[in-house]
C-alpha cells in the first residue's frame, strides 16, 4: 500500500516531463552561455550553431552535454522526488555485483551485431505513398541529424575525443537511463503493474525522443533491452553501464577509423552476414539467460 502522501503514477510522470521541459530550456540558455565561452571561431555565435564547423566541436558538446543534464536528470529528478519522497537509493534495489560488467559487455557488444539487420532494414523502409510527405520530412530531419553527428565526431585531437565520449557515452548514458529506466519505467511499473508493459512503453519513448523515425525500431529494441536488464538487475548502474558501452562503443570505433588503427565506416548501415547475425543471436540469448540465472542465484544468496 503506497503512503498516503505519495501522489499517484499518472501524477508523477506529468510532473517528471514538466521536469523535463523546463529542464531542456534552462539547459539551452547555460549551454549557449558556456558554448559561447567556449567558442573560438570567427562571427556570430548563434549562427555557427544552426551551421556548426569545426570550430564548434567543442562547444556544440558541452552544450549537449548540459542540455542531457538539466532536461534528463535534474530537473526530471527534482520533480519526481517532490512528488514521491524517495531517496537515490530507491533505484538501487538489488546490489551491483562485479560480474555484471562482464556479462553486460559482452550482451551489448553481441547485440550490436543482430541489430545490424534491424538497423539496415528500418533504413531502407518507404512508406505508402499517403504517407510521402512524412518519408519526405522524417529523412530530411534525420539528415540534418547525420550532418550533425557527423561534424560532432570529427575530433582534431585526444582532448576532443576524451570530451565527446563523456558527452556521447557517459553523460548520456548516465541520464537518459536515470530518466527512462529509473523513473518512467518504475512510474509504469507501479501505473500498470505490468512490467512488460513498463518497459516496452519506456523503451518507445525513448526511442521517440530521438526524433529518428529510420532508427526508431533498432532503438526500441535497444531500450527494451536495457529495461529488461534493469528489471532482472534491480541496480539502475547496470542499464547505465549497457548504454555507455554501446555509446562508447561507436564513439571509439570513429576516433579510431580516424587516426587510421582499424576501417570500419560506423555510417555505414548495411547489416552484418546473416550467419553471423544467427550466431550472435544465440550468444546473446545465451548470455541472456546465464546472467538471469546468476542474478536470480545472488538474490537467494543474499536472502532478497
Amino acid at each position: 500500500m503506497e503512503p498516503l502522501n505519495e501522489k499517484p503514477a499518472w501524477y508523477t510522470l506529468l510532473m517528471v516531463l514538466l521536469g523535463g521541459f523546463v529542464g531542456f530550456i534552462v539547459g539551452n540558455l547555460v549551454g549557449v552561455m558556456v558554448g559561447y565561452a567556449l567558442y573560438r571561431g570567427d562571427g556570430n555565435f548563434l549562427q555557427a550553431v544552426s551551421n556548426p564547423d569545426a570550430y564548434m566541436v567543442v562547444p556544440m558538446l558541452t552544450m549537449q552535454g548540459l542540455i542531457s543534464f538539466f532536461s534528463f536528470l535534474a530537473f526530471p529528478y527534482l520533480n519526481w522526488k517532490i512528488a514521491r519522497h524517495k531517496s537515490l537509493r530507491f533505484f538501487n534495489a538489488q546490489p551491483f555485483y562485479g560480474q555484471s560488467i562482464f556479462f553486460v559487455v559482452t550482451i551489448v557488444l553481441s547485440f550490436v551485431v543482430v541489430d545490424s539487420i534491424i538497423i539496415e532494414w528500418n533504413q531502407n523502409i518507404h512508406l505508402p505513398e499517403f504517407l510521402k510527405w512524412f518519408e519526405d520530412w522524417a529523412r530530411a530531419s534525420e539528415d540534418r541529424v547525420s550532418r550533425l553527428t557527423k561534424i560532432l565526431t570529427q575530433y582534431q585531437s585526444f582532448g576532443e575525443f576524451l570530451l565527446g565520449f563523456v558527452v556521447i557515452a557517459v553523460i548520456a548514458g548516465v541520464c537518459e537511463e536515470f530518466l527512462f529506466r529509473g523513473i518512467i519505467q518504475n512510474e509504469f511499473y507501479r501505473g500498470t503493474k505490468n512490467i512488460h508493459v513498463a518497459i516496452w512503453i519506456s523503451a518507445l519513448l525513448f526511442s521517440a525522443i530521438h526524433m529518428q523515425f529510420f532508427g526508431f525500431v533498432p532503438r526500441l529494441l535497444l531500450g527494451a533491452l536495457f529495461g529488461y536488464l534493469y528489471h532482472w538487475s534491480g541496480n539502475i548502474f547496470v542499464p547505465m553501464l549497457a548504454h555507455i558501452v554501446n555509446n562508447g562503443f561507436s564513439v571509439v570505433a570513429v576516433y579510431l577509423n580516424q587516426l587510421g588503427v582499424i576501417h570500419v565506416d560506423m555510417e555505414n548501415e548495411e547489416a552484418a552476414p546473416w550467419y553471423a547475425v544467427l550466431l550472435f543471436a544465440l550468444i546473446v540469448t545465451a548470455l541472456i539467460y546465464y546472467y538471469n540465472q546468476f542474478l536470480i542465484k545472488k538474490k537467494a544468496a543474499d536472502g532478497r
